[in-house]
């Protein structure tokens, strides 16, 4: 009888078929990564040799990479992000070219996480780390229809000195995302407070975080289509205004009403990247926004958005169109948010269901995705994929 090819050569054996279609990866590490898999395996490691990719190339030296690679998942290459100069025009550059979306290949995947997501919605690999400093991981997460998390800023480390981007996970889903949070947050206590202006700092502590349990249902929640100030696409808003309502018809959430109006943060994000945080205008719009999330989270409260305002675009740019309109004032404020498969476009595009949690809430927010993932059609795995 002919053995079962392990977890790491499936991976490889996709990632050799899919790869040069999709061009999600700029480095592939066969040799290596079958030699870390053997070990794994050998030492009994809790991963036990799980195939992961890690984002850009320096993806393999990043905290949460080196943290699953000691619980013994795999490394197997590194993943696609936008090239020099091609900030809008495109969201990833892998070694055979341009990275594109497995549901359309006339498409961007979105980024800057962008072959992370390509990886995985096309089962290249089980999941892959990404960085979110503006919806770098919620973005590509929405348009190739995957899991996609960003924890609290400031709980891991990160090397953005701006405080604005925080690490994350692609995942097929909540469920698949889960390896992850529990051997990278090991150690590490979630902070309960908001993080002080201009940004968070870490908070190690020597204890380990349980994985989160199942929570009561239903889970109470504030819908927003456009938090006040986005220009969302009426198909992308109708698409998760019906996932909503589906939630609520199955019981997982209750919606609350309250205002979730905030300020753009367009101005405030773009001083704090740009080295102002304590530009006097930045400030009034964080503290404001600050105050305002505090009110709509309060009672263990969930956020719900669109992940985007807009569906994906093509490789040439959206123009003057923010993608990041409906992220990045949570890289501001630093709440935890996650981006789940909400349904797709008349034109096969895929859109993204945004949930936003209390900070330090991040095991709360993966239980909740969990729940809503339930409630919602089973993700499905893009044409590219089936090759």
């Amino acid at each position: 009888m002919t053995p079962k090819p392990s977890a790491v050569t499936r991976a490889l054996e996709r990632i050799d078929r899919l790869d040069p279609a999709l061009h999600a990866f700029i480095e592939v590490w066969p040799d290596e990564a079958l030699a870390r898999e053997r070990e794994a395996v050998a030492r009994r490691l809790p991963l036990g040799g799980l195939p992961f990719a890690v984002k850009g190339p320096s993806g393999i030296r990043s905290f949460a990479a080196r943290r699953l690679i000691a619980a013994g998942g795999v490394p197997v290459g590194a993943t696609s992000v936008p090239g020099p100069g091609t900030h809008w025009q495109t969201w990833g550059q892998g070694a055979h070219g341009r990275t594109v979306n497995p549901w359309r290949a006339d498409r961007t995947p979105g980024g800057s996480s962008a072959g992370s997501a390509v990886a995985v919605a096309a089962g290249m690999v089980e999941l892959a780390t990404g960085s979110d400093g503006a919806g770098s991981v919620r973005i590509p997460a929405a348009w190739c229809g995957v899991f996609g998390l960003k924890t609290t800023n400031g709980l891991l480390p990160s090397p953005d000195r701006s405080g604005l981007a925080s690490a994350g996970v692609l995942a097929r889903s909540a469920a698949a995302a889960e390896p992850y949070l529990r051997r990278v947050l090991d150690g590490y206590e979630p902070p309960t407070a908001a993080p002080p202006l201009p940004m968070p700092a870490p908070v190690p502590v020597p204890v380990s975080v349980p994985m989160p349990l199942p929570l009561p249902l239903p889970l109470p929640a504030v819908y927003s289509e456009d938090l006040g100030f986005a220009d969302v696409d009426p198909e992308v808003a109708a698409v998760v205004g019906r996932a909503v309502d589906r939630l609520v018809a199955a019981g997982t959430v209750r919606l609350v009403e309250r205002d979730a109006g905030l300020l753009d943060p367009v101005g405030a994000w773009t001083a704090v990247r740009g080295g102002a945080p304590d530009d006097p205008e930045a400030v009034r719009v964080r503290r404001t926004n600050d105050e305002r999330l505090a009110a709509l989270l309060a009672g263990g409260a969930l956020l719900l958005t669109p992940a985007t305002p807009n569906r994906p675009h093509g490789h040439e740019g959206p123009g003057a169109f923010y993608s990041t309109a409906l992220t990045w004032a949570f890289n501001l404020s630093g709440h935890p948010a996650a981006s789940l498969p909400a349904g797709f476009t008349g034109d096969g595009c895929p859109v993204g269901l945004q949930l936003v949690a209390a900070h330090g809430a991040d095991l709360r927010l993966l239980a909740a995705a969990r729940a809503v993932e339930d409630a919602l059609p089973p993700a499905r795995r893009p044409p590219a994929a089936a090759r």
